[in-house]
């Protein structure tokens, strides 16, 4: 994607990075959404409930959705020796609403970044159109 600005992306991906909630894993995330007309942001926000914890990446998405808007491109960025992948939950939400060809880049401040297509990390999603055809859900737009 020729016209995503990854590294504005990064920058934003990098400054919520440090604004993290990690108390529990330790493990900061920042995450970079362009939708085509603006970056959203979020950081990963622990809970002692681990079930309640958000992650970045999600935290991202809800903003531009909030908006009316749809991913384009997502980085994700946090300070480790190897670059963070979206967690299951994460790559299944963003199954539900982005294209399979959702590039995903995953940065650390030294390393080189890793690219990637949602289709990549999640080649067998669960499906909205999987309840459809079950007969289990309504058609969904």
């Amino acid at each position: 994607m020729p016209d995503t600005p990854w590294e504005e992306m990064r920058a934003l991906a990098q400054k919520a990075h440090a604004h993290a909630y990690a108390p529990y894993s330790k493990l900061q995330v920042g995450a970079a959404l362009w939708t085509g007309h603006r970056i959203h942001v979020g950081c990963n926000v622990e809970n002692a409930s681990f079930g309640l914890t958000v992650c970045a990446e999600r935290h991202a998405l809800a903003q531009a959705v909030a908006a009316g808007e749809r991913p384009e491109a997502l980085l994700v960025f946090a300070t480790t020796p190897k670059p963070i992948f979206p967690c299951g939950a994460c790559r299944q939400v963003l199954w539900e609403l982005c294209a399979e060809s959702l590039p995903i880049v995953c940065a650390t401040p030294a390393g080189q970044p890793l690219t990637f297509h949602l289709g990549q990390l999640l080649p067998f999603a669960f499906e909205k159109g999987l309840l459809q055809a079950l007969g289990l859900a309504p058609p969904m737009p």
